[in-house]
């Protein structure tokens, strides 16, 4: 069987750690900042289409940029909202509901994904009346929820959890259901009991796709953040975005959107990086974690 690992061996074969460091410090550091470039150019590139269409008042029938604020408009909206008493509140209280949204998805989607995904009894009980539930969007959720729950706060929180469980839990469920089934009859040929089964053979196997999950699901928690605070309170960002638009105030809408979009994928990235240094046997096919 041929290895894709290649030693770097000293004389008599043994491993020459100063070579193996040499050889890794001597890889072409060109590709990654090309990556970086192209990616910075892309960001540029939007940024100016953006630009231009905002400022020529683009009308192309179906689509039209009239009312669209250019982007330095919205930068000083941005500046304006940087220096407001009031930005922390907002951030604060939206940091908060999806904190708290995402932990309860994580949980629960993982605990029931886990069991799903390796019991028949828990899939054929629990499975059909989730699968039933999965494709209601979260808005739909907004006059049961505050039914449901005595607190406006609750009541977003819930929003958020929902956004984030199906995302957690299908991905766990899938990472379960692919564990390599000769990895599972090794181990109990050589007697492995069901916990060291689970801890030690399952849980490593479908932590990759649980990863996954939990990345998906805080930007679905995100996703969800505006539908939630428009049920009532008066800070997050998902609010202050909702309520410039009520007011008419353009460049705050997007200022708004694109803070959303920065801390999802700022949040979500995080998750990403936590996972893989929690996982260092995991290396996705064609590249580093």
């Amino acid at each position: 069987m041929h290895s894709s690992v290649v030693e770097l061996s000293g004389p008599g074969g043994v491993i020459d750690t100063e070579a193996r460091a040499t050889a890794l410090n001597a890889q072409p550091w060109w590709p990654r900042w090309r990556n970086l470039l192209v990616q910075a150019a892309s960001l540029l590139l939007s940024i100016l289409v953006w630009h231009v269409a905002a400022s020529q008042r683009w009308h192309l029938g179906f689509l039209t940029f009239e009312n669209v604020p250019p982007p330095l408009e919205v930068l000083r909206a941005a500046w304006d909202f940087a220096q407001s008493p009031k930005i922390w509140s907002h951030l604060g209280y939206s940091l908060w509901r999806v904190f708290v949204g995402f932990v309860a998805a994580g949980a629960l989607g993982v605990g029931l994904g886990l069991a799903i995904g390796r019991f028949a009894w828990a899939r054929q009980l629990m499975l059909p009346p989730l699968e039933v539930l999965r494709p209601i969007p979260a808005v739909a959720w907004i006059p049961l929820s505050i039914l449901m729950f005595p607190s406006s706060e609750v009541s977003m929180i819930y929003i958020t959890f929902i956004g984030a469980l199906f995302p957690i839990l299908l991905n766990t469920i899938h990472g379960v259901e692919h564990v390599d089934a000769r990895l599972v009859a090794s181990a109990r040929s050589l007697g492995t009991g069901p916990w060291r089964l689970f801890t030690q053979v399952i849980l490593p196997s479908s932590a990759p796709n649980i990863v996954t999950g939990l990345s998906i699901g805080m930007g679905t928690c995100w996703f969800c953040l505006v539908t939630a605070e428009m049920i009532s309170g008066q800070y997050g960002i998902g609010y202050y975005t909702w309520e410039s638009y009520t007011v008419q105030n353009y460049a705050n809408i997007i200022v708004g959107m694109l803070l959303i979009g920065v801390l999802g994928m700022g949040s979500s990235a995080l998750i990403r990086r936590t996972g893989a240094w929690l996982m260092p046997w995991y290396r996705p096919e064609g590249g580093k974690p």
